[in-house]
């Protein structure tokens, strides 16, 4: 019986991890094609190239593979599951007395390597290549002004002037880009590198084509003294493009699991809102537990559609429930966050209410 289980195992596993390896690979290569094609339009401005744009997609795989892994695991799960049941080796299966349960389960178990290895890609691997892309992109696209991030926050050098600051935000108001820097210094120099000046300001904000600082603290350096001012909001003239300012701005979805607490920790701690940082903070821990969740719920149901049909049909399948648990997932999270509800019992509210219909499935199934 232990052979006979274990052999069970093997091939559940080898067919499931077939057709999920199978559709995550075509899945991330039409959506980094895709990105190729995009990119490539700008090629041409500055020294942005076919290698750069090659180069540039090439990193943002890991974080392509990250996101596509769940709607890969579910849509594969079918797929294998329905190449079993095309084949009469599910329906052989079941009359072995194999419950839905237990077949289920041996395909979820069968992933939880590669989703905790695909985890840690996404943790150590996809946040340092997303950066790098877009520092690669930026400095190859801008000749006199080059934007970056470090672990000092995003840097900028604007002719002669260096521009540091710790946070980056952008959003739409009233149908223009706002971009907000939080924390920034601005260094000036004289052409033989001698320090003119610094400026630390609160935030600087880009809107309606202007630049403004609020909060300045502003030291002069002269031959032979520094004076010091302080003004609540000053005008800023700087040739930094906002637009490519916006590009180096990493989103939250992009960051490591350290990256978000630090930034959850710094936002709080200067009494602005953190809540996108959050919502991406606990989808991070979750994920994992998310994807395994949706692959054993979401089988059972489909196993009656299994038997019959083609692979368009499974793939039909695996695509609508995809898009019904993100639709599910993402609302029941902004619901929680509009309403200042616990954002961890928000994100993971929907896999808890998956695995109730799955136990009731399952106790009237059996």
């Amino acid at each position: 019986m232990n052979w006979r289980i274990k052999q069970v195992d093997r091939l559940v596993a080898y067919t499931t991890l077939s057709a999920v390896c199978t559709t995550w690979l075509l899945l991330v290569g039409v959506d980094a094609a895709r990105a190729f094609v995009n990119e490539a339009v700008d090629i041409g401005k500055g020294n942005y190239g076919v290698g750069s744009v090659l180069l540039q997609t090439l990193l943002t795989v890991p974080r392509r593979g990250y996101e596509w892994f769940g709607n890969s695991a579910l849509i594969g799960s079918l797929l294998g599951m329905g190449t079993l049941a095309a084949s009469g080796e599910l329906t052989a299966l079941r009359a072995a007395g194999l419950s839905k349960l237990r077949i289920c389960l041996s395909a979820a178990l069968s992933l939880a390597a590669v989703t905790f290895l695909v985890a840690a890609m996404g943790e150590l691997v996809a946040p340092a290549a997303e950066q790098q892309a877009q520092s690669l992109a930026l400095q190859a696209k801008s000749n006199n002004i080059a934007i970056g991030r470090r672990s000092g926050g995003i840097w900028a050098r604007d002719g002669d002037t260096f521009i540091n600051a710790k946070q980056g935000t952008m959003r739409q108001a009233e149908g223009l880009r706002e971009v907000r820097l939080a924390d920034v210094r601005v260094f000036e120099f004289t052409p033989k590198g001698q320090l003119l000046s610094i400026a630390i300001a609160e935030t600087a904000v880009h809107s309606a084509g202007a630049w403004t600082m609020e909060k300045v603290r502003k030291t002069e350096f002269g031959e032979a003294q520094a004076t010091s001012s302080t003004e609540a909001t000053t005008h800023w003239k700087s040739g930094l493009d906002p637009r490519m300012l916006a590009l180096s701005i990493v989103q939250p979805a992009y960051l490591s699991v350290s990256d978000l607490r630090k930034n959850i920790r710094y936002l709080k701690r200067n009494q602005q809102d953190a809540s996108g940082f959050e919502m991406a903070y606990w989808d991070r821990l979750f994920w994992p537990f998310n994807v395994l969740v949706l692959v054993v719920c979401a089988l059972p149901f489909a196993f009656g559609a299994l038997r019959s049909g083609g692979m368009g049909k499974r793939i039909f399948i695996g695509i609508v429930l995809s898009i019904a648990w993100n639709f599910l997932q993402r609302s029941l999270v902004n619901v929680g966050a509009v309403y200042g509800l616990n954002l961890a019992l928000s994100t993971v509210l929907p896999a808890l209410l998956m695995m109730a219909a799955a136990f009731w499935y399952f106790r009237r199934t059996s």
